[in-house]
C-alpha cells in the first residue's frame, strides 16, 4: 500500500460549501480502496469515512472542514 500525506493548506472550498481536495488517476489510481485518515493532536491517525467523487480523470475527496492527514491506496 502507497500513501500520500497532505495539510489543511491544500483543502479548496467549492461550490457546495465543503472543502474538497483534487487528485489524478495516475497520482493515486482508480480510488478503489481508497483510505482517508485523519492526523490526531497526539499524532496518531483516525480513519474517516468522507465522500469521494470521480469526474472524468479526476478523484475528489470532501469534507466539511479542512485538516491535516493521508491518503492510503492501491496504485
Amino acid at each position: 500500500m502507497l500513501q500520500k500525506n497532505f495539510t489543511k493548506a491544500e483543502f479548496v472550498l467549492n461550490s457546495e460549501n465543503q472543502y474538497q481536495l483534487e487528485y489524478t488517476i495516475e497520482e493515486i489510481g482508480q480510488g478503489s480502496n481508497l483510505t482517508v485518515e485523519k492526523k490526531k493532536d497526539d499524532g496518531e491517525f483516525e480513519t474517516l469515512q468522507v465522500m469521494i467523487t470521480r469526474l472524468n480523470d479526476h478523484i475528489f475527496i470532501k469534507w466539511s472542514e479542512p485538516f491535516d492527514g493521508r491518503l492510503i491506496f492501491e496504485k
